[in-house]
């Protein structure tokens, strides 16, 4: 069992998940059901499936649930494109979540790879 709170993936996944909430408390208020509800829910599974992942007892667990965080990074990456595109988000807030989920992409993909040649 992984302590994840150790892992700096976690960390970045949580400050992507409080920048979310942070920006989508701006969203109009026709979408707290839709898109402001499905990003925060988005964000916020990635650093939930990195900490489920660490509880689990084998790496193949662990990797499995980081694919399912890798995923949510992706709908992430898309709900922040429409929401800018919805002009919800302006062009520096987009590109500063961007690079923050490519990033975080980058750091699950190479996490992932050496749970898998460890496993």
């Amino acid at each position: 069992m992984r302590d994840f709170k150790k892992l700096q993936v976690w960390h970045r996944s949580h400050d992507l998940t409080l920048q979310i909430y942070e920006l989508t408390a701006q969203f109009p208020r026709e979408e707290i059901y839709g898109l402001t509800s499905q990003i925060r829910r988005a964000s916020a599974s990635i650093p939930t499936n990195i900490a489920e992942g660490c509880g689990r007892d084998s790496s193949r667990d662990f990797a499995r649930f980081l694919q399912i965080a890798l995923g949510s990074t992706s709908e992430t990456e898309y709900l922040t494109l429409l929401a800018h595109d919805l002009q919800y988000l302006d062009d520096d807030q987009y590109v500063e979540l961007v690079d923050a989920i490519v990033s975080l992409k980058k750091m699950l993909s190479v996490l992932l790879r050496t749970i898998k040649s460890d496993g």
